[in-house]
Order: structure tokens, then C-alpha cells, then sequence
């Protein structure tokens, strides 16, 4: 499985939410989600259970761990062939994410998205060929029992189901995105992604609907991975689709209140409650130098103490744009470095961009009252 978020405003982008340790392979950080760390324990203790030595059943699970990672890398190496940087790999419990540094065309999404599971193919072929050879393979029956003696097998079947999973033309596996790529050449890349998106959430529904009829609750948590992922994607391409041809300007918030540079936490609380506003911009003169955010500033209170400057609180890398920039690549943005942007027009404050007004503008964009008809 791969996935695509762009950064365009840091060097390097947060890593995902809920991500635990970190090494490097090849230069690209590789990081693990909770849930696949809790995966791990669930296989592990399974294969303890089960007729299979110890080391056997950490070897099963390092060999699967192995083949998702290079299912990944694969991603990653024809991405750098097309010039695309991989920010980093995130291991999930039905597959890795890689995360790109920009959007891809149709044609570099369609052969970077197979890579992966071609790697999957080759590795399940090569063991396959390496039993034969040695005349040490079994009957496919006895793969159901968990031995020493078919560890390998099983790590190759494991190989062909991850190519097999992630070729399904449904969102969030690579076949989705092969699946937009081709449709792209037909059709805006939003629409494709809106057909590809929808067919990942109908293929999540029938996989959960089977899992609950047959007990498999492993199976229903796979399907909830996988419709959550579709829909995510379907509302990406809803978003680009009624922000297509948006300026910032048309957005962002120009009714709003700003802190000198010498105000207390104090004054900070005491604006927090006479207005509706979450974010204040920290100005020294008509200079912007940093951003209090509700967050910092009751934290600040807690920490520091109402008299103490909001210049030593505040947030001093704050995201910076401009009004005429694009709105689709301002969401894009925003959703990586925080929930408020600064809009200057040549060092002049002129906006604020938060979450809250990009949904609220959204929500009137879709019925038609600001912006005219959206495109979708």
C-alpha cells in the first residue's frame, strides 16, 4: 500500500500521529504505528500458541515485517527514478505508508504504486523457486498448521497475498491508485479519484460484511483500515474539487485581532475570551514575529504565569502564505503544519487561514453561496 503527502512548506514534514521509534534504510526514516506494534504482539502470541518454536514464529514475523518494507522501498526506489523524494515509510497494520514529497502525474503513480507489489511477486517466486530446487516443498493442505518445517512457504504465501491485497483496484491499495492513474487519462484527476475512492469504501463494506458472517474479526479490522483510508481520499478529491481555481484571498479570515510584541499572557487570555478567535498573530511593530495558538498561551498560563511576555511563548516558525496562492496547495499545507496560517501580501498581515474557516468555507462552496457553482 502506498500514499501520497506532499509537504511544500517544511524541509522535513511531522511525522504521522501515534508513530513509535525510527530507523533509517537507505536515508528514508522508517516508523511504526502503534496498532502494527500491537500487531506484532497478536502474531507473536499466536505463534507461541501454536505447534511452531519461538524462533520460528519471530522469524514468520520478521520475514512478513521484511516483505512489507521492501514492498515499500520498491515504492520508494522508482519514486527517486522520477525525482520524487520519500519522506519517510510508516508500517500500519494491513501494510506500510510512503510518504512523497509532491503530487505525482498519472504515469509516475501508476509505475511507482505497481513497484510494490512487483517486489512482493518476486520474492514469493524466489522462495518458491529456492523449495523446488531443493525438492522441500509441501503439500499446500499442511500450510494451515504452523510448523518449522513450512516457515518458508508461509513466507511466500504471505508475499503473494500482500501483492494480491494491494493489487484490488480499491483505495487505499496500490491497485486504487493504478486505477486513478488510468481513469486520469480520461477523466480530472478528482473524479478519478472519486470513482477509485468509492470503490475502496464498496470493497471495505463487502470485506466487513463477510468478516462479521464468518467470525473473522481480524478480517472486519483489515476492512475498517481500508474504508477508512478510501474515505479519506474521496474527501481529498471533494476538497480539491471545490477549492479548483481558489486563491487563499477568497478563504481566509480578515476580520481578526493581533498582540504587540510586549503583551502579557494576560492581555493574550483576556483577548482568548472576548473573541472567537483561537490563533493571534505576534506582531513587533507592523511586523509579524511569531503566532500564539489557544493551546500555547493556556499552557503558557500554567507554565509561565499570566505576567510573563507572550515573545517568550510564542510560536516563532509559524506557516506563512501568500493570498494569491492556490487554496488546494494552502490546504495541503496547513493540514502538515498546524491548524492556523499567516497570509502576508509583501510582509503585510492581511489574513488568517484556519481549519475552522477552510471548513466553514467549504460547507458554502459545496451549496453555491460563496465562489459560484463548484466544479465536481
Amino acid at each position: 500500500m502506498d500514499t501520497k503527502l506532499p509537504s511544500q512548506n517544511r524541509k522535513h514534514a511531522p511525522p504521522i500521529p501515534g508513530t513509535v521509534g525510527v530507523f533509517r534504510i537507505f536515508g528514508v526514516p522508517v516508523r511504526f504505528h502503534f496498532t502494527f506494534v500491537l500487531l506484532l504482539v497478536f502474531l507473536l502470541f499466536l505463534g507461541v500458541s501454536g505447534r511452531q518454536s519461538g524462533q520460528a514464529t519471530a522469524l514468520y514475523v520478521l520475514g512478513l515485517f521484511g516483505s512489507v518494507l521492501l514492498h515499500e522501498l520498491g515504492h520508494a526506489v522508482v519514486a527517486r527514478r522520477y525525482g520524487v523524494k520519500t519522506e519517510e515509510i510508516v508500517m500500519f497494520p494491513i501494510g506500510g505508508v510512503a510518504r512523497l514529497d509532491r503530487s505525482l502525474r498519472p504515469r509516475e503513480e501508476l509505475w511507482i504504486a505497481l513497484a510494490g507489489p512487483t517486489v512482493n511477486l518476486v520474492l514469493a517466486a524466489a522462495i518458491l523457486a529456492y523449495l523446488r530446487a531443493a525438492g522441500a516443498l509441501v503439500h499446500p493442505e499442511r500450510l494451515l498448521d504452523a510448523t518449522d518445517e513450512n516457515l518458508l512457504e508461509r513466507i511466500a504465501v504471505g508475499n503473494l497475498l500482500l501483492a494480491l491485497f494491494n493489487l484490488l483496484p480499491a483505495f487505499p491499495m496500490d491497485g486504487g491508485r493504478m486505477l486513478r492513474a488510468v481513469l486520469a487519462r480520461f477523466r480530472s484527476e478528482n473524479e478519478a479519484t472519486r470513482v477509485a475512492a468509492k470503490t475502496g469504501r464498496v470493497f471495505a463494506g463487502a470485506m466487513g460484511l463477510y468478516g462479521l458472517l464468518s467470525m473473522n474479526f481480524m478480517l472486519v479490522f483489515v476492512a475498517l483500515f481500508v474504508y477508512l483510508g478510501a474515505n479519506q481520499e474521496g474527501s481529498a478529491a471533494e476538497g480539491r474539487a471545490l477549492t479548483q481555481g481558489i486563491p487563499v484571498r477568497a478563504a481566509m479570515v480578515t476580520d481578526f485581532r493581533t498582540l504587540p510584541h510586549g503583551a502579557s499572557i494576560r492581555d493574550a487570555a483576556e483577548l482568548l475570551i472576548a473573541t472567537s478567535q483561537q490563533d493571534f498573530p505576534v506582531v513587533y511593530g507592523e511586523r509579524v514575529v511569531g503566532l500564539l495558538g489557544r493551546a500555547e498561551l493556556l499552557k503558557a498560563m500554567i507554565s509561565e504565569g499570566p505576567e510573563a511576555l507572550v515573545s517568550s511563548v510564542m510560536n516563532r516558525d509559524f506557516l506563512i502564505l501568500s493570498p494569491g496562492e492556490p487554496l488546494p496547495e494552502a490546504m495541503q499545507k496547513l493540514a502538515e503544519d498546524g491548524s492556523c496560517a499567516v497570509v502576508l501580501d509583501s510582509d503585510r498581515l492581511v489574513g488568517l487561514l484556519t481549519v475552522e474557516n477552510i471548513s466553514e468555507f467549504l460547507l458554502l462552496r459545496r451549496i453555491g453561496i460563496v465562489g459560484g457553482p463548484p466544479q465536481i
